[in-house]
């Protein structure tokens, strides 16, 4: 349980973590209304504050993606890792009972439809990840 709520603490946390000694620097960033807008809207869809947004985007300029992007797909990968693991039960099962009646079950289509589903957003995870 307690792994579980680390995890969640890990990929949830909106403000960046405290450092010894405080931060003694701030910075004060003007910006239009239509900014303030995007800004506002990006923070909300990483779940993170404005002030961690623009520092982490301004100190990643050499990296492709921010750490809390990195976290978000880090996250991402293990909500499929799990949908794959159910998917694979799924799948035990419906290959049990046909080896046991000789009878293709009803959800046999259903369940490998989803499979295909699962593969194409794995690879589409990765692909975000590489890019």
């Amino acid at each position: 349980m307690a792994e579980n709520e680390s995890r969640r603490a890990l990929f949830s946390r909106r403000r960046r973590a405290n450092v010894d000694g405080g931060r003694q620097h701030f910075h004060k960033v003007g910006v239009s209304p239509e900014e303030e807008g995007a800004l506002v809207r990006l923070a909300h869809e990483q779940s993170v504050t404005v002030p961690r947004l623009l520092v982490e985007a301004a100190l990643s300029l050499d990296q492709r993606e921010t750490p809390t992007e990195r976290k978000q797909a880090v996250a991402e990968l293990f909500k499929l890792h799990r949908l794959l693991a159910a998917i694979s039960n799924n799948v035990n099962q419906i290959a049990r009972a046909t080896n046991a009646t000789g009878e293709v079950q009803d959800e046999t289509r259903a369940t490998l439809d989803a499979v295909r589903r699962t593969a194409v957003r794995v690879d589409d995870a990765v692909d975000r990840m590489a890019s």
